[in-house]
């Protein structure tokens, strides 16, 4: 296998001490870089652990520095060199399914779908796919996924769910699960389409595996669906997540080209300021065609621009459940209705 030019670890509290520690009193020398608890450098790698707790290992050493100190002093755990003896699975044909822009005001929810085998793998690793949360920049993301399209050819699905299609589809299913499981089954039946033996496919826990089961048409139904936690782990995952996301960001850039306004991504106070700017330029109708209008952030920017949900017609009444904590049948911390 190719080696490795950048390495990425989300570490614990432990586990930052250990390294802080071992970066400290090892031959290291410590440099300074923002947004860091602890940097340092040898003369192949550098090493900065970032205050969300990522750390980054990049340079021609990067694959010594994780096998030989980051690996056995820090993680506790064997895993470069060793992928295939620890998940023997991993190299099976089979496809990756996972979404992007669920947590995000404007723009669609996009699901992507991937497939892998041995050969397509080994690929991956070369390009250093890697789930596309931990992706340092849209730029890298969007390059990233042009260059998984050509490595994948036919062998991946993108369906993106417009803002306009979401809010009518949230207004009807009213759970953000049943219309992902509901697109989760699509990108399966389009993969399907180019791969019908396809075996299996895997993707992060998100809700009931039955409710993406009862969404498959009749050619999916004969493959095996597997939700499970860190999912993205999986390459196959991985790639799909990286898909979704590029054609996220690229659903943005376009929404940007033809409304000349910004759309920030999430759900902050930018994307508020943002949102009363869009509602004063074009009314504040245009959130069913650019926002996923069930986010609290709609009542509250339509709020501060003296209106309210009934200027958007049906399709923009439905609002998000707020959560609620389940409490055991009669504990002393329930709390009555008012």
């Amino acid at each position: 296998m190719t080696a490795k030019n950048s390495y990425t670890y989300k570490l614990n509290p432990d586990q930052q001490l250990t390294l802080i520690s071992t970066l400290k009193y090892g031959n290291y020398k410590p440099i300074l870089r923002d947004y860091t608890i602890f940097a340092a450098e040898t003369e192949n790698c550098n090493i900065s652990l970032y205050t969300s707790g990522k750390c980054l290992v990049q340079g021609k050493g990067a694959t010594d520095f994780v096998t030989f100190i980051l690996e056995p002093e820090v993680l506790k755990s064997a895993g470069v060199g060793y992928e295939d003896l620890l998940d023997p699975d991993a190299l099976n044909p089979h496809m990756g399914i996972d979404e992007s822009g669920k947590g995000d005001f404007f723009g669609p929810i996009v699901i992507a779908s991937a497939f892998t085998d041995e050969q397509l793998i080994k690929e991956m690793r070369k390009m250093d796919v890697k789930d596309s949360k931990n992706i340092t920049s849209d730029k890298n993301a969007l390059s990233m996924g042009r260059d998984l399209r050509r490595l994948l050819g036919k062998k991946f699905s993108v369906v993106r769910i417009g803002p306009k299609a979401y809010n009518r589809l949230y207004m009807k299913m009213r759970s953000v699960n049943t219309l992902l499981s509901w697109g989760h089954a699509r990108a399966i039946e389009n993969l399907m389409d180019v791969i019908p033996d396809c075996p299996q496919a895997i993707s992060d826990q998100f809700g009931k595996k039955e409710q993406v089961e009862k969404a498959l048409m009749k050619k999916g139904r004969s493959i095996e669906l597997i939700q499970r936690h860190k999912a993205e782990s999986d390459l196959a995952v991985a790639a799909a997540s990286i898909l979704a996301r590029e054609a996220f960001l690229r659903a943005l850039k376009d929404m940007e080209d033809k409304f000349e306004v910004p759309f920030p991504k999430g759900a902050s106070a930018q994307v508020k300021e943002a949102a009363g700017e869009l509602i004063k330029k074009y009314g504040p109708e245009i959130l069913i065609k650019t926002a996923k209008c069930h986010f609290k952030t709609a009542t509250e920017v339509l709020k501060t621009a003296g209106t309210d949900r009934s200027v958007l017609g049906p399709e923009g009444q439905a609002v998000s459940k707020p959560y609620t904590r389940n409490k055991k049948k009669g504990s002393g911390n329930s709390k009555k209705k008012s």
